[in-house]
């Protein structure tokens, strides 16, 4: 197991983990690893606690289909991860929740669910751009066979104050993160199963870009590792400060690194260097 990364001795701002896995099809084992890291994370001082992308099962659809879960109703997976949000007293996002779609029987929702330390659904946001690619000596994905897209933005208030909610692919897409940014988020979660291939390439620089021009705090756990004969994940689930520097960052294997995010340094950027301010409409 990969040691925690913990860095700034600031006593006002939150301290954040994101806690990085190997996905497969056994969700007891899933739920079990990340239930065991995140208590660690707790233990360390973690008061909110970050999951990534399909956190309980990554696989074959055929499999996830009965693992599927009503939201806000849920079901045992839900209720398993309220159980602990209220052991540990911590805020929890699950990052990636295969989420039913009513009438829909081959899709299902990707979805960010965000509890608070009660256990309770404060916020939900569904994936709304869906990985369809095909990399040549690469990953060949086609997500929107298997999952329908969201329509909605959604920040939510949290004790490390607003934060903006995004998944996985939606990364490339800036308009998304500046939506965010209009409705007060100060720091942005990634939760996200990255590619190995595509993570090699563009993972650093993505969420360094993101969290540049929105002078916002990301928070990005990931998925690591050899999920089955054709998928791996990048890993290197990390933190990265409003000035664009990755202040917490495991690389590989299962564990966690955890930062301090604290909204006034947000403000301190903002301030400083006024480019949001500074934005003019155009033709």
């Amino acid at each position: 197991m990969a040691e925690a990364v913990a860095v700034s001795d600031n006593p006002t701002a939150t301290m954040v983990a994101v806690v990085q896995h190997n996905a497969g099809t056994d969700v007891e084992q899933n739920l079990s690893t990340l239930e065991t890291l995140s208590t660690q994370a707790a233990s360390e001082g973690a008061q909110v606690i970050t999951w990534a992308e399909a956190f309980a099962y990554l696989g074959r659809h055929d499999g996830k289909r009965d693992i599927l879960e009503s939201l806000p109703e849920g079901g045992p997976i839900l209720e398993r991860c309220q159980r602990l949000a209220r052991t540990l007293n911590c805020d929890l996002l699950l990052g990636g929740f295969h989420e039913a779609m009513p009438g829909d029987t081959e899709r299902c929702y990707n979805t960010s669910v965000y509890l608070n330390s009660r256990g309770e659904i404060t916020a939900m946001y569904r994936k709304i751009h869906l990985f369809d690619v095909s990399i040549p000596d690469g990953p060949q994905l086609m997500e929107s066979k298997q999952t329908g897209p969201g329509d909605k933005a959604v920040c939510v208030e949290t004790p490390l104050g607003t934060l903006g909610l995004t998944i996985c692919y939606d990364v490339r897409f800036p308009a998304l993160y500046q939506r965010l940014v209009e409705m007060g988020a100060m720091a942005l979660t990634v939760p996200s199963a990255f590619t190995a291939t595509t993570g090699a390439a563009h993972w650093h620089a993505l969420l360094r870009a993101r969290a540049i021009e929105n002078q916002c705090y990301v928070i990005a756990p990931a998925q690591h590792g050899q999920h089955s004969a054709n998928r791996a994940s990048y890993g290197h689930s990390m933190i990265i400060d409003p000035w664009g520097e990755v202040i917490a960052e495991l690389p590989e294997g299962d564990g966690y690194a955890i930062a301090k995010v604290d909204p006034e340094h947000v403000v301190q950027i903002r301030q400083q260097v006024p480019s949001l301010a500074n934005q003019r409409p155009f033709t």
